[in-house]
């Protein structure tokens, strides 16, 4: 692991662990292993929902009418004219014989069951008076056995199915509005089971069925089907169970419906079956871990794909009335003034009336009449329109999920409030953009998880940062804020784990400053107060900038002195450098001031300068009354004597042999070796000139000229270095140093130091 990215995790730990709970749990999510009752779980399903819906509606096909079916409304108008529901089977029989012989029609699909015999033409009743009181009526007898057959409304009902392609409709029952058990024989719930009617012949036997993995399917505990001399006389039959959402819309159906181990039909698959004169549905499976999967149904060159409930996306064309609807009552009396709108058409048999129960919420409307679901479904096997899942659906949601989730939570720790919020509306358009192609692409891949999951990682670390974070950077800011530039305190922020910011006393490296005004007595003196405050601010806000500017921290003012250092709090192994560079901009920023002054009315300003660098102890230091982050030691106070021999040198700047061991990107001037009042052990000082590609090929050679001129002072070569300097002071009389180095050598030709001298000058005041 770098050494970057160690102190980073360091820093986010806790950032980085809770994110990564929150993407677990969405994993878990989409791999099905958490419960889906759970809160979050419903929630993120619910979502999921609405989302399809909305993409259902916005990508409705703009031809809706289908004309190659069309639906035979049991509507309010038929209600009125032929009378409630149920109608005798001598009406449903004439509908019948309307509509294949004198409509000509291809497929008749019934949304209804005939699970109870019709008794309503009285024919019971006569029975038992010719097994009763009149069977010694042979007129009787007689006059009934010739008007049984007009009066067995059931086998005239069953008659007129014969021969024709009609499909009668079943529904299985189910406690569970979920598939809870495998598809199997099963010994049968007798708190549920009803079997009223006569099943059709299974699509797939439980021979059959055994080959693929039917865990999920939905399975029934019963069912409710027509009367056996129906099922006979009619081609077939289907369910109609539609399945609903938790929410209670209908967005699938089941093509197959598991009951003792088989596999039945739908009314819609029955009936596409039966139009394009398909025997057997064929079946495209994939193998997985718990074994071959049903993925497609084949009709011919038909593909239903369907998921792992055996169910099927319905393809709506658009809301209700979007076939064409024929009132039943119009076919009966034969009012229908186009025939040629039924002939050959496939025909589906419903009620669109308030009153008989058979309106369903879908994503399109609140009360869709159930009859119109067949005719979409129906369709969309014709047309081909069904949308399907991914096979590897889990997987491939999986791995966005992880993708997203481990971006975000590497990247919005190291991101501002504004590129974090961009950048997650940017990635939240791409996924959106994703699902779409995918919808373009007439497949229906999960959206809900991975919207939530970013959102939820954008307002954690979003909150994260505010409640967290920002109080981190109170708090520098309480402990630093006095003493150093906001942008400092915001680093040393970023800096949270890898670097423990304390205000407790520690020893450490560091460069220190001091700065004073020359003569300042006197200028105050000369001044109002007024006057002088405005002139110590003119001066001090600049040179505050500019140390703040290179990263120093402002220790303390002390009238027209300022104390500052650098590597606190923020360790800085290049802090002997920006000192040395601070100061030299003060004393050029002190230079431009001098115009300004001098319009003010005020007088000029010189400043003495000295850096030393060394060992420090660093922190809070005071008493409890009154606490100030600082340095002490000896190495501040050499920084301080420094400064006040500035003008013993005639210089604005000296630094310590130790700065220019640690700042070499510098060229120096030595001006001396010292004993400052207060050490005995000798220190060399230095005047900065410059950084080392600044200075100029005559300040060398000066340099140069210069050195040697030292070399034979400390070698007591008296006259040498009196000639050498001496030529240098002509060269250069505005430089004091010089001349201090001639009166020097006078004294020491008078008064030898003797051979035991070291070369020091020890200043004996401040």
């Amino acid at each position: 692991m770098s050494s970057k990215l160690l102190p980073l995790l360091k820093r986010h730990a806790l950032r980085i662990i809770v994110s990564m709970t929150i993407l677990f749990y969405f994993v878990l999510y989409a791999t099905h292993w958490l419960p889906s009752d759970l809160a979050l779980s419903t929630f993120i399903t619910a979502l999921e929902n609405k989302i399809y819906d909305v993409h259902l509606r916005s990508t409705l096909p703009k031809i809706k009418d289908d004309p190659r079916i069309v639906i035979i409304d049991i509507d309010e108008k038929s209600l009125k004219e032929i009378g409630r529901w149920p109608w005798n089977r001598a009406t449903m029989a004439k509908l019948l014989d309307q509509l294949f012989d004198s409509y000509k029609i291809d497929v008749l699909g019934m949304d209804v069951v005939f699970a109870e015999a019709d008794d309503s033409s009285g024919l019971k009743r006569l029975n038992e008076l010719a097994a009763g009181p009149l069977q010694q009526q042979p007129s009787f007898i007689d006059t009934l056995n010739q008007l049984r057959p007009q009066l067995d409304y059931d086998h005239l009902f069953a008659h007129s199915m014969q021969n024709h392609k009609v499909v009668l409709g079943h529904i299985f029952l189910n406690q569970r509005s979920e598939a809870a058990q495998t598809c199997q024989v099963t010994n049968l719930n007798p708190s549920v089971t009803t079997q009223a009617g006569q099943l059709p012949p299974p699509l797939f036997s439980p021979e059959e069925a055994t080959k693929y993995d039917l865990n999920q399917v939905f399975v029934g505990e019963g069912f409710t089907a027509n009367l056996p001399l129906f099922q006979v006389s009619a081609t077939t039959s289907g369910h109609f169970n539609s399945e609903p959402d938790l929410d209670g819309v209908t967005r699938k159906v089941p093509m197959l419906y598991c009951y003792q181990g088989a596999l039945y039909e739908s009314l819609a698959l029955a009936v596409t079956r039966l139009a394009l004169g398909v025997e057997k549905i064929g079946i495209d499976s994939k193998t997985t871990t718990t074994g071959n999967a049903i993925v497609k149904l084949l009709l011919a060159d038909k593909i239903i794909p369907v998921d792992s409930k055996l169910s099927a996306w319905i393809p709506y064309r658009g809301p209700s009335h979007t076939f064409s609807y024929i009132s039943a009552t119009d076919v009966l009396h034969q009012r229908i003034s186009d025939p040629t709108l039924l002939t050959n058409k496939i025909v589906l048999l419903g009620t669109s009336a308030q009153g008989l129960v058979d309106l369903r919420t879908t994503p399109l409307e609140r009360s869709f009449p159930g009859v119109e679901i067949h005719a979409n479904i129906v369709s969309g096997i014709l047309s081909g329109t069904f949308k399907s899942h991914l096979f590897n659906e889990v997987q491939v949601e999986t791995w966005l999920l992880l993708s997203i989730g481990i971006i975000m939570i590497t990247l919005l720790p190291l991101f501002s409030p504004l590129i974090a919020t961009f950048g997650t509306l940017l990635l939240s358009i791409l996924v959106i953009i994703l699902n779409m192609l995918f919808w373009n692409a007439q497949i229906v891949f999960p959206l809900a998880a991975t919207l939530l999951l970013i959102l939820f990682l954008f307002m954690f670390n979003m909150s994260y940062g505010y409640f967290v974070e920002t109080r981190n950077k109170r708090h520098l800011s309480h402990l630093f804020g006095q003493y150093i530039p906001p942008e400092l305190v915001d680093e040393m922020n970023k800096r949270i784990g890898e670097t423990v910011f304390t205000t407790e006393a520690e020893n450490r490296e560091m460069t220190v400053l001091f700065s004073d005004v020359r003569g300042f007595t006197t200028i105050s003196e000369g001044l109002e107060p007024k006057e002088l405050s405005d002139l110590m601010n003119q001066y001090l806000t600049p040179m505050t900038r500019i140390i703040h500017d290179y990263r120093g921290t402002i220790d303390k003012y002390m009238g027209d002195a300022i104390m500052a250092f650098w590597g606190a709090p923020l360790p800085d192994p290049q802090h002997a450098n920006k000192a040395v560079t601070a100061a030299t901009q003060m004393l050029k920023s002190l230079k431009e001031m001098q115009p300004q002054f001098k319009a003010n009315g005020w007088p000029e300003i010189k400043i003495g300068i000295g850096l030393n660098t060394g060992t420090m102890s660093v922190g809070n230091m005071g008493s409890e009354f009154r606490m100030a982050y600082t340095v002490l030691g000896d190495a501040v106070n050499l920084g301080s004597r420094l400064e006040g021999i500035t003008k013993q040198y005639g210089v604005s700047f000296i630094v310590s042999e130790t700065t220019k061991a640690a700042a070499p990107e510098y060229i120096y001037r030595e001006l001396d070796r010292v004993r400052v009042k207060g050490k005995n052990l000798p220190v060399g000082i230095f005047e900065p000139i410059g950084l080392r590609e600044q200075v100029s090929r005559s300040e060398f050679e000066e340099l140069v000229e210069y050195e040697s001129a030292l070399d034979h002072y400390r070698c007591q070569h008296w006259k040498e270095a009196s000639s050498l300097f001496s030529a240098l002071h002509q060269q250069h009389p505005a430089r004091p140093l010089y001349k201090i180095y001639l009166e020097r050598i006078q004294y020491f030709m008078e008064h030898s130091p003797g051979d035991n001298w070291d070369g020091v000058y020890t200043f004996t005041t401040k």
